[in-house]
Order: C-alpha cells, then structure tokens, then sequence
C-alpha cells in the first residue's frame, strides 16, 4: 500500500453534520458488498427530494436555478464561488486546484463522495488502491478482488474544454449539488459506490470569451497526448493521482439533438474492448434517462437524441480516446445541439451525467473487477508482441484496413541525433506511467523494424539508447501513441489519421517483436544540462538539431548570452562564465547536454531575432497557426513578436520595416491583402537581408503573389485526401534551413497544398518520386505528392523567402517542423563563416524573376479548405444522385467527382471549422443514412 498527498490545493477536512442527519449519514456507512445491482442502501430516503439543508443549492448562492428556469450560463467566477460554498457547507466534498490557464485564472474542481470516503487518509487510499489495479504487478488477485468489493470506482465529469461549449458546467454543478445534499437512495447508492471528480471547466479563458480555443487558440481537445497547454497538462496529472475508470466530458455542438455513445467508427484498436462495452452499456444506460424530469418535452425518442453518427474514438488527442487508452476508462463525449434553450442543455447534460453515475454505480464491483483485467491482459499482449485487432461498432461497417499480423515486444529511440527531443519523448511517456530503460551496453536485434517502412536483421542498438518494453501495464497507450501505423479500421475522420510521436518529433526508432532483454537502467529523471564543469577561459557547446534545442537557444539569446554556430555541423557554443545555475537547469529540463569544452566557441554570431508576425486579410489572431506562433514563438521560446499589417507593409511603417523577419502564418487569403506597391515593399525588405516565412496555404500563396517563388500550386482532385498523414521526405542541406537535420526525414501533411519545384531557389524537403516514397495514415491519391515539394528557400538579394507547404508549427507537437522554423528564424547572415562542408543559399537579384513573374500570374486554386481541410464524403458511384440530392439540402457548393467505382462530395470548409464544430455536417450525415446511403468514408 502507498500513501500519497492529496493534490496540491485540496485539504480533506472532516466536520460533524447536525441533528437528524447525523444519525442518516451514519447509518449509510455500509457499503453495497455483494448487493444486487441497483439495490437501495439501507437508511436512506425513498424520497428523491430528500436533502440537507446544510449544503446551498445553486439559486442560494447564484441567484438563478441550474436547469428549470435557467437563462443564462454561470460565469467562471460563480463557478469557484459555488465550488467554495459547497465544500465549506458538506462533508462529503473537498475541492482543489488542478491547474492555471494561460491568463492566470484557477481551473477548480470537487471531490464528492460518502462522508468516510473523502476523509483525510481515506481518499489517498482508495486512490492508492484503484492505482494498484492499473500494474498488476503490484498486488495479487485476491487484493484486486477486496479493492473491487470494498473500494468505490472513481467516476470524472468534465465539461467545457471548448470555452463557447458551457451547458456541461452547469449541469455538472447540479450534479454536484444533488451528491452533496441528496438525502436519496439513488444519491446514496452513487456516494457509497462512487468517488466522483467534477471539473466544471476546462477552459475559463475561453469561457470567458465564448470561444472554442484557449487564449493561444489551441483547441484543448485535440491537446491530450502531447499535453502543451498547461490547462491539459495540469488535469492529466491529477487523473494520474485519480485514475478514472468512467469519464465524461460534456460538449456541445450544432442544431438542437443531443449525441452520447455508442460511437461512430473508426475506435483505436488499442482502446481494450471491456471500457468499449461500458461504454456502449452506459449509452444505453443514457438512453432510458435521458428523459428524466421533463426533458425533451417529457417523451424519448430518437429526434431528441443520437448515437453512432459524428464522433469517433480513435485519435489520441481527445478527452474520451485518452482516458480510455491511457486509463482504461469508459471515456465518452457528450454533445448537446446549442440551439436548445439554456435550460434544456442544462438539464439534459445533467440527465445524462446521472444516468452515468447510476450506471456506474450499479455495475461498480464489474467495473473494477474488469479494470484490473485491462492492465492484466495488456500485461499479457505486450509479453507476447500481440497487438488487440482492430473492430468497428456500427452495423453497415466492415473493417476495411486490419492490423498487421506483426508482433511488437519493444521501441527503441536511437541516440544519434535529435537526443533532446528523444528525452522530451522520455518525459512524455514517462508522465503517462510508462516504464523506459536507458540501453547501458550495445544490444543485438535480430529483426528490426526501422520507422519509415525499412527492416533491418542483426541490428546494434548502441549505449545511451531509450528502450520501451511492450511487456509492462501501459502496453495500450505505448502502441497507441508510438505505432508507425495507426490501423485505422473505417475511413471516418474528423481530425487526423496519424500521429506517431517518433515520426512528429523526426527521432529515429525502431520496433521488433524479437524477445530481447538489454542491459539499462531504469530512467527515473530527464538527462540534460553540463556533464562537468569547463574552465574559466572555456565554453559549452550544443547540437542545435532538435526543437528543444531550439528553445535552449532561444532563451539563452533573450538572456543575452551570446552564441556562435558552426554551419558544418550545426553545433552551437558559448562562453562558459554565462551558464547561470538557472540556465543549467533549463538545459537539463529541456534534455540538452552542455559538452564543455577547453577552448573558447568559435562560429559565426547567431542573433536574436526580431520577429513580426502578420495580421492579414483571412487569418485568425484567435486560433489556427497565428495562435500557435504565439505560442511557440512567444511563450515557450521567448521571442517579444510583434504585430504587422497588411496596411504595415502597403505603407512601409516602421511596424513592418524595423522587422529582420515576418512570419505569416496560414489563412485563406492568396494575397494577404498587399497591395502592388506593398508586393514591392515586402521585395525590397527582403532584398536588404531579412527573412520572409511563410506557411501553408496563405504563407505561400501570398509568396508567390508577390513574385517571392517560382512554385505554382496544383489544384487538388475532389477526391484527393491526407487528412494529417505522415510522409517521408528527402532534404536538401545546400539551405541552412536544413541545418542538423538528417538526409531523409518526416513531415505531417494535412491536406496541405501540392507545390511545384522551385526552379529559382533551394528545395529544401521533397517528397520522393521512386521507391522510398512512403505514407504513415490514410490517404486518398497521395502519389500526386510524389516529386513535389514540402518546403523551399527562395532567395532575394541578402535575403530569402522560407516557405512551408505544410504547417510546421501545427499544434506545437510538431517537433520537426518546429526545429525548421528556428533554423529560419536563425538563418545566417550573407556574411556569415561556414564550415569546411556548409553551404549557404545563393543570392538572387532584387527584380521579379520570369519564372517567378509566371508563377504570379498563375490562377490560384480555389480554396476549399481554409486553415483545415474541406469535407469529403465517399458513397458508392451507384448512389451519388440520391447522395447528391440530399447534400443539397444543405449547400449548394459541393463540388462532385466520380472514381473507380466511388462517388466524392466536397463541402467548402472556407472557415477552417472542425467537423464537430460545423453547422450543419452531423444532421447531413444522420439525413445520408436515413435515406439508406451508406458512407464508404468521410473526411474532414
């Protein structure tokens, strides 16, 4: 047994109730052993109005009831008041802080259960119990079965990770509420059988502003596996203190229904199949009391509800795919059309909410029992290389892309370049209860399987190298994060169809299914910062190959230290008198060694640049690349951006002009608003030495308008889809862009535009025509990428024109692309000394080359996808007019392509809006199969 400290911000107290309820509190101390499902609880109401009155409900407190009669949302600040009311008034709650968000504010939450459950001692150890369940290597059977028999389960509900999405915060107060005051059977069954975690919000800066994404304009419910919002990272530490094994998280979306599970396909492979079926048992559970008290106007059918149709459980980014693969919960979404009156969301996210906790109640001793199952078998897979297979849960669907019969008994991260990003994957994996070894001798694998598609037999896997055995409890979550493939079962998408962290962050890795045992030693903290001490008149020195490098450097440049480069090898040094103890730890923190070295660091000069970032016609400050610029750019490396406008650089202000680079990020303008003279301006700056970086759709086309770039762009078939795939891509190092990179690398393409070669500057990162083309994720017509480019450094006098096709700072998980951003934002001077083997680009002239001119005048291709992607549907040839016919209901745009033997609708996205964010996309998709259309996929 383990005793641990309640999380930071939450006291468990203890006080004595009053009168009557004195003796009723007392009286519910049994649990429900052996209890037939459903059971009341002796000494509790039958009355279902029962409750103390001691705990203030929410009108006392608010001013306004939750649910009946509601009119308006609560507010972030009522929110914590009624939390604090609540936990001072009843002994059944404690309350915590889990995390900040990014504008400062406390993300609280509750704790409520039976009196002597949320005691002081007592929580730690039903935690410490339930942990046990998940390694089974810690406990025995027979402890597993008593944890199941005199333990609660450990239900979380969740709501408003989307910050305009806010009904699931009220309902989840009422929820409280009722578990704090009710004096019921059902209240009682629920304490006694339950410790529930409520988290009224997710997201209060976006609550605040009744907007989707966080005050960086992430969307936090695509953030869980990579955990960079500190809103995300916070929850999931207190989830690891609290495993759940039912979760909620409470959305909404459009039109007036209501969605809880079962789920649309495709469902990850790895989720185990036991969560699966309480997931679709509680759907059923939801079904029978989505009617209670009313709502729906008092009768339940289908119009009021829906399942199957929309939201998926397969990509690792959501609040219902992670704590199901992660924490072998029943993670579910819940979504409420917001066209509904205040108080029907509210009370139908309250009904939903209790109709789970009933389920869970009801089936506690099953649930438990079954939860220590998950981690016994993953135990028993991984020990075997067995991956679970993949299934689809909707009945017109057939398993279209099986999981290959491979079997997996290890990772491996190599330590040959990028070591500071394999650590930050250490830490990632590590923070997620995963058991990794560091290699202490060189270790022969039979048969290898090298990322990338290769194989390779008798391979050495040298010292220093991380080793991730399959054979420990979190095998699910390992291959659910860092598999090569996906196995997507059924073509549904709306979000990406890939995701390998081995693959984001460009670290070589290989898998084999070989039994091998190295020596290592287990890695119990991050590696980094100075291995001895250099002398006085000495330096430290760095590989600048990695995204965590690049943030070293950042920082140290804000601090004033002052480094130099080696363009041959990338390697980065400074004068050892400026390693502060500070900065020593944020280099170990980051996973960077300092190497000291006897002599002082030689190189050319590397400045800190001064950054614009653009505010054009078509890109949102609020969400998209231009919020991750500011994350990345602004928050974690440090960098004071500056804003310009289209109007900035059409009158060439000193905003624009005193800029030495401009980043554009991705929009859906293909001229940014410039003017010809402001084409001229942005020439001419550019000529003088300064760097133009321009990503995805916007960035390049607006490069291109202004005769930056020789590319053209083709236009994309209907049918054409790589909704966020892995590729791989060969790379040019005649560009410093391309600068500690290696020969052949990875970039993550999301639908993002098909660009020509540049026949005027250096095609940095290409895609191969010939054999060693390669594609990790699905994709429609993906070979139209081969020969084509990913990104180019087109030259302008001393300065140059970087251009993404793909966007490099998506999400901020994309550590490859983010180490090519800092090689550009850090592109040498014109005078700058390479090394014996750098290269530096060419300098072109000032004017308006002919191939550039011509690629000007080009038409732009019409866009479909915004900052996104468009939305396309696949049905059979043989049904698109019927297919056409009710698309049409909803918009007459769809643009119709017919190929080997499948018909292609393609809906204009012109918003960049997400699937589960679009007006009208989910009552498209019920109408197609009311009318017995089938869906052969749907991407978006």
């Amino acid at each position: 047994m383990r005793l641990t400290r309640p999380p930071s911000g939450m006291t468990p107290r203890r006080r004595m109730a009053s009168g009557a309820a004195v003796v009723l509190l007392l009286g519910m101390a049994p649990l429900l052993n052996g209890a037939p499902a459903g059971a009341a609880p002796p000494n509790c109401s039958s009355d279902p109005a029962a409750r103390l009155s001691t705990v203030p409900d929410p009108e006392s407190v608010l001013g306004f009831p939750l649910g009946v009669g509601q009119q308006r949302p609560v507010t972030n600040d009522e929110v914590r008041n009624y939390l604090a009311a609540v936990d001072a008034a009843s002994d059944r709650v404690v309350t915590g802080v889990m995390a900040t968000s990014a504008l400062g504010q406390p993300l609280p939450y509750a704790i409520v259960s039976d009196e002597r459950h949320v005691q002081q001692g007592a929580l730690q150890q039903i935690a410490a119990d339930v942990r046990d369940l998940r390694d089974p290597r810690r406990t025995t059977a027979k402890k597993a079965a008593e944890t199941a028999t005199d333990r609660p389960a450990i239900v979380w509900v969740t709501a408003n990770v989307h910050g305009g999405e806010k009904s699931g915060t009220d309902a989840a107060l009422k929820t409280l509420y009722e578990l704090a005051a009710g004096l019921s059977c059902a209240v009682a069954e629920r304490n006694d059988n339950l410790v529930t975690i409520i988290v009224p919000t997710q997201n209060p800066d976006g609550r605040d502003a009744s907007r989707r994404q966080n005050e960086f304009g992430f969307d936090m419910n695509r953030d869980w596996f990579a955990r960079t919002q500190q809103e995300t990272d916070g929850k999931i530490e207190l989830m690891r203190q609290y495993p759940p094994q039912v979760f909620v998280d409470a959305h909404e979306m459009g039109g007036r229904q209501y969605f809880f599970p079962p789920n649309a396909d495709p469902i990850h492979h790895e989720i185990a199949s036991e969560a699966v079926d309480w997931i679709n048992r509680i759907g059923e559970a939801n079904k029978a009391g989505f009617g209670y008290n009313g709502a729906c106007g008092g009768t339940v059918t289908t119009e009021c509800f829906f399942n199957y149709a929309r939201y998926d459980l397969f990509f690792m980014g959501y609040g219902d795919t992670v704590p199901a693969a992660g924490f072998g919960a029943a993670g579910m979404t819940f979504e409420k059309g917001s066209s509904s009156a205040v108080e029907d969301r509210v009370q139908q996210q309250f009904n939903t909410q209790w109709a789970t906790l009933g389920w869970a109640a009801a089936n506690k001793h099953e649930v438990l029992t079954d939860y220590f199952k998950i981690w016994t078998d993953a135990l028993a897979q991984g020990r075997a290389g067995a991956l679970e297979p993949n299934e689809v849960v909707q009945p017109t669907n057939t398993v279209q892309f099986p999981v290959a019969d491979v079997k997996i008994r290890s990772y491996f991260l190599l330590p040959d370049r990028q070591l500071a990003d394999a650590r930050q994957l250490v830490e990632r994996l590590r923070r997620m209860d995963v058991e990794v070894y560091e290699v202490t001798q060189p270790t022969t694998v039979p048969t290898a399987r090298i990322f990338g598609g290769r194989t390779a037999t008798d391979f050495t896997v040298p010292v220093g190298a991380y080793w991730i055995p399959m054979d420990q409890p979190q095998k699910h979550w390992i291959q659910a994060i860092m598999g090569e493939d996906p196995y997507v079962p059924f073509p549904y998408f709306y979000d990406v169809s890939a995701w390998s962290n081995p693959l984001l962050m460009g670290v070589d890795t290989i898998y084999t299914g070989d039994d091998v045992r190295p020596q290592a030693q287990l890695v119990r903290q991050i590696s980094g910062g100075k291995t001895s001490a250099a002398g006085a008149k000495g330096s430290y020195a760095y590989p600048l190959d990695s995204a965590a490098a690049a943030e070293l450097t950042f920082r140290l440049l804000g601090q004033g230290v002052p480094l130099v480069r080696d363009l041959a090898t990338s390697v980065v040094g400074f004068p050892a008198k400026s390693l502060t103890p500070e900065l020593d730890g944020l280099a170990r923190s980051l996973g960077v060694t300092l190497t000291p070295k006897a002599e002082a660091a030689s190189g050319s000069p590397v400045d800190l640049p001064d950054v614009g970032l653009f505010q054009g016609t078509g890109i949102s400050t609020t969400s998209g690349s231009h919020g991750e610029a500011r994350y990345v750019l602004g928050k974690r490396w440090g960098l004071d951006l500056k804003p310009v406008t289209s109007a900035d650089i059409n009158d060439n202000t000193p905003a624009f002009t005193e800029r030495t680079v401009l980043l554009v990020p991705d929009g859906s303008s293909s001229t940014g608003g410039l003017t010809a003279a402001g084409q001229a301006n942005l020439r001419t700056w550019i000529a003088q030495g300064h760097t133009y970086i321009g990503l995805r759709n916007e960035g390049t086309r607006m490069a291109r308008a202004a005769g930056l770039t020789s590319t053209t762009e083709t236009t994309q078939p209907a049918e054409y889809e790589v909704p966020g795939s892995h590729l791989r891509v060969d790379v040019d190092h005649d560009s410093p862009i391309a600068l500690g990179r290696p020969v052949a690398d990875f970039d993550y393409n999301n639908n993002d535009p098909i660009l020509s070669p540049s026949t005027t500057g250096s095609n940095v990162l290409s895609y191969p025509s010939g054999d060693t083309f390669w594609v990790s994720g699905y994709n429609l017509l993906g070979d139209l990428l081969r020969g084509t480019v990913a990104l180019v450094d087109e030259p302008t006098g001393a300065g140059r024109a970087v251009l993404f096709a793909f966007n490099p700072l998506f999400r901020a998980y994309n550590e490859s692309g983010l180490h090519l951003v800092a090689n550009a934002l850090l592109y040498p001077s014109a005078g700058a000394t390479a090394g014996p083997t750098a290269r530096t680009a060419p300098q072109r002239a000032v004017g308006v080359d002919p191939a550039r001119a011509a690629a000007a005048a080009a038409p732009v291709p019409e866009n479909l996808g915004g900052e996104w992607r468009p939305i396309t549907i696949e049905v059979a040839a043989g049904d698109l007019a019927r297919a056409e016919a009710v698309v049409g209901r909803y918009t007459p745009a769809a643009r119709v392509s017919v190929a080997d033997g499948s018909a292609y609708l393609v809906i204009p996205n012109p918003d960049g809006l997400q699937v589960d964010e679009h007006p009208f996309l989910g009552d498209l998709v019920r109408a197609l199969r009311a009318d017995q259309i089938p869906l052969r996929s749907l991407v978006g």
